[in-house]
């Protein structure tokens, strides 16, 4: 089965309001003050803490980015003269900086709520210590900001791997995914698999909220996977390892048979470990596919049935020689 070109999104920027709602729980943010600056637009996947802006040195400030007001900043502001101090925040509003979190718990004063909400920006209060929330709010918006692609396909967590599972309508994906799941193996995706490609180095699936957990069988509809086969047989997202192509008997002759070529795919710019399995009336097709899987854990720990074969082959014939 030849790989498809995928289409893939890059965001751009996403709004102060979007990023609130996904992360609120998450960040332990609270809004202070108005919602006035929920419609700007968060333009790079990291946070920035202006203590250099509030000196009154705004080169190179990352204006782009949610600022962080930690203890240096509260400290600094609340050494300043009054007049001073209003001047200094007044100048960091007057960039087109997307919000401010204030850090710690701490509440920046009524005057400077006021300025900042006056200036059309949104102001929020986290508990967490200011490292902690730069930390987990960097993963977040790099999340957020991560390439994206639809595949059609199953994707399943077999015994710690992920399986994207493709292949013809009617090849009999979604049947292959349930007698995985009597197996022990986990959902993860069925029909659409939305792929998230993390800092280049990995790719995360993941399903879409309408059909999360949900599974479609001809003869039966959708089914919740959740409440067939417990809870432990789902999963929010899953790092990509496997790809298994089910191709139909008749377009298998030339398919790999001993396996000493390994089979990549690239995917949104990454390599991804390759596998075809015929498909015919009666084959366990759920078993060849945690065959697969198991086989790809064996080769990450260094061992390769086909490599030990050829060697076992040589010695064979270099033995007969010998003789």
């Amino acid at each position: 089965m030849s790989a498809q070109p995928v289409k893939v999104k890059r965001p751009a920027s996403i709004t102060v309001e979007d990023c609130f709602r996904m992360n609120e729980k998450a960040l332990k943010l609270k809004l202070v003050g108005s919602d006035v600056g929920f419609g700007r637009r968060i333009l790079e996947p990291s946070v920035n803490r202006p203590g250099l802006a509030l000196s009154g040195f705004f080169t190179y400030f990352a204006y782009k980015r949610v600022q962080v007001v930690g203890n240096s900043e509260h400290s600094f502001l609340s050494q300043l003269e009054p007049k001073v101090r209003l001047a200094r925040f007044s100048q960091l509003c007057t960039w087109d900086i997307p919000c401010l979190v204030s850090a710690r718990g701490h509440r920046l004063p009524d005057d400077l709520l006021q300025i900042a909400n006056e200036a059309g920006i949104s102001v929020f209060q986290t508990s967490m210590m200011t490292m902690k929330f730069i930390n987990a709010a960097t993963i977040k918006l790099e999340w957020a900001f991560a390439p994206t692609t639809m595949m059609h396909g199953c994707m399943v967590d077999v015994q710690g791997i992920g399986v994207l599972i493709r292949g013809k309508s009617g090849s009999g994906k979604s049947e292959s995914v349930i007698g995985l799941l009597q197996r022990g193996a986990s959902l993860v995706a069925d029909d659409a698999v939305r792929l998230r490609l993390i800092e280049e180095r990995e790719i995360i699936g993941s399903a879409p909220e309408m059909t999360r957990n949900m599974i479609e069988i001809r003869g039966l509809g959708l089914l919740n996977v959740a409440a067939l086969f417990g809870v432990g047989s789902v999963r929010m997202t899953k790092r990509l390892d496997l790809i298994v192509d089910l191709v139909h008997l008749k377009e298998a002759e030339d398919l790999e048979r001993v396996g000493m070529a390994s089979q990549t795919e690239t995917l949104m710019g990454l390599p991804i470990a390759k596998v075809d399995i015929p498909v015919a009336p009666g084959r366990d097709v759920a078993g060849l596919i945690e065959l697969a899987a198991l086989n790809y854990k064996l080769r990450t720990f260094g061992y390769n049935s086909a490599v030990e074969f050829d060697q076992r082959l040589l010695k064979k014939m270099a033995d007969e020689q010998i003789g």
